[in-house]
């Protein structure tokens, strides 16, 4: 109805929105706390190449993520069409993020002639990054472009929201492997005294623990999922006859 105002959005589900967001610019703070105060900086084609891969891999695959992942509990009322696509471009501008970590670690490596690929962390980053891509593609071929019918994308569709959440829990617990492995390297007979750099590694590790919590419980919350609205009932009705022959109000096989 014109002029009419937007519904609320759910009780509560706007706070923990905020909380999510918190926590992540504060943890990507607090990676650049680390890297500038303890690990010198962040350069390409130097010796602190390295410390691109942490900084790209906390904003892409963790930050950036689960942004993409809120995207449906945040922009309730707009176009679905619209949706999809900022959903769609977050995740696209994650994994090119990543992909620059990913560049700047196997060039610090072969620089320093240091092995590739030997550590679990490195299993599972490298896992959890192109599963992540094939997620992608797969979600833009069946949801973004033409073509998928809609009982195909009816049957894809709980796939695609598992493996959603899971990707994202697997990302945060790569890097916080990946925490682990650089302490261990770099003041592994200080660790555990407490050391000041310890402590602020250790403390971004229970931030990105905290923003998976919240922003997973933001999403596994039935009731504050995304409402169609009334014009994409319509238009589902309208899709489905197209790609099924069935008309919108005939009986189902």
């Amino acid at each position: 109805m014109d002029g009419a105002p937007s519904p609320a959005s759910p009780a509560g589900l706007s706070a923990y929105v905020v909380v999510s967001q918190l926590l992540g610019l504060t943890l990507l703070v607090t990676t650049g706390a680390w890297l500038g105060r303890y690990r010198g900086g962040v350069a390409w084609h130097s010796p602190l190449q390295f410390n691109v891969h942490p900084l790209c891999m906390v904003l892409g695959m963790v930050f950036l993520q689960g942004d993409a992942l809120l995207v449906y509990r945040v922009f309730r009322h707009e176009a679905k069409r619209s949706t999809k696509a900022l959903h769609a471009l977050l995740h696209g501008l994650a994994l090119v993020i990543a992909l620059v970590g990913i560049v700047a670690v196997f060039e610090f490596h072969q620089t320093k002639g240091i092995p590739d690929m030997y550590s679990l962390h490195s299993w599972c980053g490298m896992a959890a990054f192109v599963l992540y891509l094939l997620q992608w593609l797969l979600g833009c071929g069946f949801f973004l472009l033409p073509g998928a019918s809609f009982s195909l994308r009816g049957r894809y569709k709980p796939q695609h929201v598992f493996f959603g959440l899971a990707l994202f829990a697997l990302s945060i617990a790569v890097c916080l492997l990946g925490i682990t492995e650089m302490l261990l390297f770099n003041i592994r007979d200080s660790y555990s005294h407490f050391v000041s750099e310890g402590v602020l590694a250790n403390t971004l590790g229970v931030l990105l623990v905290a923003f998976g919590l919240v922003v997973g419980y933001v999403l596994t919350r039935d009731d504050w999922k995304r409402p169609p609205l009334a014009e994409e009932l319509a238009l589902s009705m309208d899709f489905k006859t197209l790609t099924e022959g069935e008309s919108p109000g005939g009986g189902s096989q």
